[in-house]
């Protein structure tokens, strides 16, 4: 299986900076480099981090208060050497040259790790710091088609080649070798050649997060892999088939996407010890913050529901679809309060809680994926250091022991250690 870190400062749960000895602060170099060399030691794939781009007072810690993803991530190559490097870029409030370059530079930096999450951007709180209007969702899809595309071919501006370097003759560059990409679109006209040669890995890992319709067609079209939001292992398992079963129709083999349930694992040595930690971080939710992540959560305003009461019937928002269909699905099927749902959303923002014993967890995530429901996981600690540590070194070496995780990396690039190939330069 494959294993991915997402990496949030102050800890997935809302909470987390408040668990004693934990790292309270998205902004701290030193903690990053370390929670870093962690993930190196326990042979992840990936470092991943996601990104907003406003900030909210009342919101998760770690989403107001943080480093900018590519600057940070730049910086975290100097102090590793295997682990994939991935950030998020929304394209309805970026352009794609900028995006190329960047991803292009860090793949370079890093030489061949560099991963982007393009998403769309689902909040409307970032569009006035952009002069702008949000677009409604079909909207937002329709340009992140076009701008992936436009970025993968600016990758493909250079061939490997292109950089001759013939001292005796003078030629630096055959200009038969780059092209221009005289891009011309309903939302983007970009002429290129990009400013960068061709990246380590041809391009940078494609990852996407979109659990909405169009975001699964985006997704089955452009990514490498699929982080994806879950509850229930039937319903993963039946959104794991779906997905794959939408790769050979556009040339693609079910291997060329690797799909990572995202789920936030607190661990213990028995499951009593595992489950007081819980109780210890679910002791700090305050109510009203809970409440502000489920109504950001949910597009709906909470604060005038009951919370005892049940699940009231709201639909689908513009934002967050996949987060609010998972949740919405499971509070519905279990009967749950509004009051459970916002406990739920505090501890993991809507992902998958999985609370137990080392050989508890292990046992479950080999379940999801020899039951064809993941081919591995987007692991999110509740706090760092020790929520993490404690996944590294009890949960690991017994997925290592069962031989369903490395004991060493596979190569030096991301695509190698994911067993993805390194794409061709598009004719």
């Amino acid at each position: 299986m494959h294993l991915g870190l997402f990496l949030l400062g102050t800890g997935s749960h809302v909470a987390g900076w408040r668990y004693p000895g934990a790292v309270d602060s998205f902004q701290d170099m030193a903690a990053l480099r370390q929670i870093a060399r962690t993930a190196e030691r326990g042979r992840f794939d990936m470092i991943f981090m996601g990104d907003n781009l406003y900030a909210d007072p009342a919101a998760h810690p770690s989403y107001t208060l943080r480093l900018e993803p590519l600057t940070m991530l730049s910086a975290l190559a100097a102090s590793t050497t295997h682990i994939g490097l991935g950030a998020t870029v929304a394209t309805t409030y970026s352009d794609p040259f900028t995006v190329a370059r960047a991803f292009a530079s860090l793949d370079h930096i890093s030489g061949g790790r560099a991963a982007w999450n393009a998403v769309t951007g689902a909040s409307p709180a970032a569009a006035p710091n952009f002069g702008k209007l949000h677009p409604n969702h079909a909207e937002r899809y329709a340009i992140a088609r076009e701008f992936l595309g436009v970025v993968k071919g600016l990758w493909d501006c250079w061939a490997d080649d292109a950089v001759v370097a013939d001292r005796s003759s003078g030629l630096y560059i055959d200009p038969s070798r780059v092209r221009a990409l005289d891009h011309d679109g309903p939302h983007f006209q970009v002429k290129g050649p990009v400013n960068i040669g061709r990246s380590p890995q041809g391009h940078p890992v494609v990852l996407q997060a979109g659990g909405s319709e169009p975001g699964h067609a985006l997704a089955a079209a452009t990514a490498d892999v699929v982080f994806s939001v879950v509850q229930d292992f039937e319903e993963a398992r039946a959104g794991y088939a779906a997905l794959k079963a939408r790769l050979p129709p556009l040339g693609r083999r079910p291997e060329d996407v690797t799909i990572l349930p995202g789920v936030m694992p607190v661990v213990g040595r028995t499951d009593k010890e595992a489950f007081d930690k819980l109780a210890v971080l679910q002791g700090f939710v305050d109510g009203g913050n809970a409440r502000q992540l489920l109504s950001d959560r949910l597009g709906v305003d909470m604060g005038g529901y009951d919370l005892d009461g049940p699940i009231p019937d709201i639909p689908l928002p513009d934002t967050y679809h996949s987060f609010a269909s998972v949740m919405l699905g499971k509070a519905r099927r279990e009967g749950m309060t509004l009051r459970d749902l916002y406990n739920l959303t505090a501890a993991a923002r809507g992902h998958w809680v999985l609370c137990g014993s080392a050989e508890r967890i292990a046992d479950t995530l080999e379940q999801w994926f020899t039951g064809g429901a993941a081919d591995g996981f987007n692991v999110m600690p509740p706090w760092f250091h020790e929520g993490f540590e404690d996944f590294v070194g009890l949960v690991v070496p017994i997925l290592q022991e069962r031989g369903l995780f490395r004991q060493e990396y596979a190569g030096t690039t991301l695509r190698e250690n994911l067993g993805l190939e390194r794409p061709g330069r598009a004719a």
